[in-house]
C-alpha cells in the first residue's frame, strides 16, 4: 500500500538560532535548517539576502544525482542533475531563476556538487511567476550540512528525514513557510 500523500509541508521557524525550523506534517515535528538571516516575506525577499521567503509555494520538480542517489521509482516530474546543470542566479540574465548549462566561471549555482546537498532538490515556484529580476532565486527544498547549518535561503532536511517525506510529497503538495 502506497503512503499516504501529503498536500501540504508547513515550515516554522524556530525563535533561536534564527536559521533553524520545523516541518510540521502528518502530526509531525521535524528539524530543518532555514537561510542564515532568518525568513522574510517573498515580496522583501532579495537575492543574496540569505533569509527563506514567507509564504505558499508549489513542489514542482524533483532533481536528482543518479549517481548518489539510486534510482526511486518518483510519481511525479523528476530530473536527473549532470555535471553542466546551474540555475541562474544574475538577476541581469534573462535566464534569471531558470535551469542553465554551467560553463567555466559563469555566475550560476551549479547543481552538481561534491558537498552532497544537492544529491536531490525540490523545485519549488518561489519566484516563478510572475519572476521578478532581484527577489531570489534557486529557493529550493534539499539536504542539510552536517549539524545542521544555515542555507543561503532555501529549506533542508538531513538526509533520512527527506527520504522519509519524499513519496509522500508529489507535484503539486504546497510548501507554506512562516
Amino acid at each position: 500500500m502506497a503512503p499516504r500523500k501529503f498536500s501540504i509541508l508547513r515550515v516554522r521557524r524556530s525563535i533561536d538560532p534564527i536559521h533553524r525550523a520545523k516541518a510540521i506534517v502528518g502530526g509531525r515535528a521535524i528539524p530543518c535548517a532555514i537561510g542564515r538571516s532568518g525568513m522574510r516575506p517573498a515580496a522583501l525577499k532579495r537575492e543574496g539576502d540569505g533569509t527563506t521567503p514567507i509564504g505558499r509555494f508549489r513542489v514542482l520538480t524533483a532533481w536528482f544525482r543518479g549517481d548518489r542517489w539510486p534510482n526511486r521509482s518518483f510519481s511525479w516530474a523528476t530530473r536527473r542533475i549532470g555535471p553542466t546543470d546551474g540555475w541562474c542566479e544574475d538577476s541581469s540574465n534573462r535566464r534569471y531563476n531558470h535551469p542553465v548549462k554551467v560553463a567555466p566561471g559563469a555566475n550560476h549555482d551549479r547543481l552538481w556538487r561534491q558537498d552532497r546537498l544537492y544529491d536531490l532538490i525540490l523545485e519549488i515556484d518561489h519566484n516563478a511567476r510572475p519572476r521578478i529580476l532581484g527577489r531570489g532565486s534557486a529557493v529550493f527544498i534539499h539536504l542539510c550540512r552536517l549539524g545542521m547549518t544555515p542555507t543561503a535561503g532555501c529549506v533542508a532536511f538531513e538526509p533520512n528525514e527527506l527520504r522519509k517525506l519524499l513519496p509522500r510529497l508529489g507535484r503539486g503538495s504546497v510548501i507554506d513557510i512562516k
